[in-house]
């Protein structure tokens, strides 16, 4: 019997929750976000050049916001510094310093 009531009720009441629609915002209140997001400054990511040095090269690494950019190697002993990518590890030498 509880069932019986029960059922139909719960369906007319999702039926009128289904049959709502939704109001799209208008764009008046879109706007002074965007003016407040813009009145913001970003912030600036950390850099941090580090350097090692051993007896035999000098290596520079440069870092912005904790991810690697440039990765420089200096041997010792009158050799050119050659630059290694930091995604593939791949090694390209600079010839002509111009």
């Amino acid at each position: 019997m509880r069932a019986s009531i029960l059922l139909p009720l719960l369906l007319a009441v999702s039926g009128l929750c289904l049959a709502q629609t939704v109001q799209p915002t208008s764009t008046p209140t879109a706007a002074p976000q965007a003016s407040a997001k813009a009145d913001i400054a970003p912030v600036e990511k950390r850099t941090e050049r580090i350097r090692v040095e051993d007896s035999a090269n000098r290596i520079d690494e440069l870092r912005v916001g904790g991810e690697t950019k440039t990765i420089t190697v200096q041997p010792k002993g009158g050799m050119p510094a050659y630059q290694v990518q930091p995604t593939s590890g791949e090694r390209s030498w600079k010839l002509l310093g111009f």
